[in-house]
């Protein structure tokens, strides 16, 4: 039998469950987690006494937030334990969302890897404030602090936020002109034409957890690089030849991206960052099979923060 009295509650909560997740990804960098936390809170609200909440998005938001950085913080040992770079768990984006440089930037996989150096409360307190707009008493609200403690924490996060973001990018066209360049001349071995699209002191970070082989430490310089994807088109990858992969240009994290899949499975995503000029200065490789799961369903997030 329904439960009428119980749709209405459901219905605010769908209302409110876009957000919910866009506030659970950006503080966890996990699409699992930030699920898994959206369900949490999901079971809260049904709990609750509802009749006393006056403001059901701002009671929502806490609960989220709150629940994150319990996961945070029990979740941080193992990610200093992690084998190699820990990068975050792409996801697959809507090109709404990449119009939108405010959240564009919010989520991409270069800022998720700056947010992730915060402490736990600076990090929930930056993304609330400076993403989604609340104000210093609402986060104070959320997160269980005095007013104050926000203040500071918010002050200390923007000053490394802002010592570590990139400074410059090239716009949307030219961004996706280059991933195509990129991956036409990965999948034909041309290393000339790689290193033309490549800064000097480019980097790639390679994520495999343990799982799969995958660099330990950062890949620098253009000729190293150029080298590392001119061999994708000549030598096989997680067991997969050449002639049965597949690379797609999609949208991962509000940016052009590569999904790379073979044997009717998803094994790697590429994502970039640019400078002014249009040059490749940072690649993020995620090949760890435990954070493609959101790729693979091929869900399409929608992470505007308004």
């Amino acid at each position: 039998m329904t439960n009428l009295s119980a749709q209405p509650d459901q219905q605010v909560f769908h209302t409110h469950r876009r957000l919910l997740f866009s506030v659970a990804y950006r503080l966890l960098g996990s699409a699992a987690d930030a699920e898994d936390t959206v369900q949490d809170a999901w079971i809260k609200w049904s709990a609750a006494e509802r009749s006393q909440v006056a403001d059901p998005k701002a009671y929502l938001t806490r609960i989220v937030s709150n629940l994150a950085l319990e996961r945070l913080r029990s979740t941080r040992h193992k990610r200093e334990a992690y084998v190699g770079p820990w990068l975050p768990e792409p996801i697959l984006t809507g090109s709404d969302a990449s119009e939108i440089v405010t959240d564009a930037e919010s989520v991409s996989m270069a800022m998720l890897v700056v947010l992730e150096t915060l402490s736990p409360l600076e990090r929930a307190v930056f993304v609330l404030k400076e993403v989604f707009g609340f104000s210093h008493a609402e986060i104070a609200e959320a997160v269980e602090r005095t007013e104050a403690a926000v203040r500071q924490a918010a002050h200390r996060a923007r000053e490394h936020v802002r010592a570590r973001r990139p400074r410059f990018t090239a716009d949307r066209s030219r961004q996706r002109e280059a991933t195509e360049q990129f991956l036409a001349a990965a999948a034909g071995g041309d290393v000339n034409a790689l290193m033309e699209l490549l800064c000097p002191d480019v980097t790639l970070w390679t994520d495999g957890g343990g799982k799969v082989r995958q660099a330990l430490r950062p890949v620098v310089g253009a000729t190293t690089v150029a080298a590392w994807f001119a061999s994708i088109g000549t030598v096989s990858y997680q067991g997969v030849e050449p002639a049965d992969m597949k690379a797609e240009l999609v949208e991962i994290n509000a940016g052009p991206g590569i999904v790379f899949s073979g044997h009717g499975r998803v094994i790697a995503t590429l994502t970039f960052d640019f400078d002014a000029d249009g040059r490749i200065a940072t690649l993020h490789n995620v090949a760890n099979p435990d954070k493609l799961q959101a790729v693979a369903d091929g869900t399409a997030y929608d992470i505007r923060t308004r």
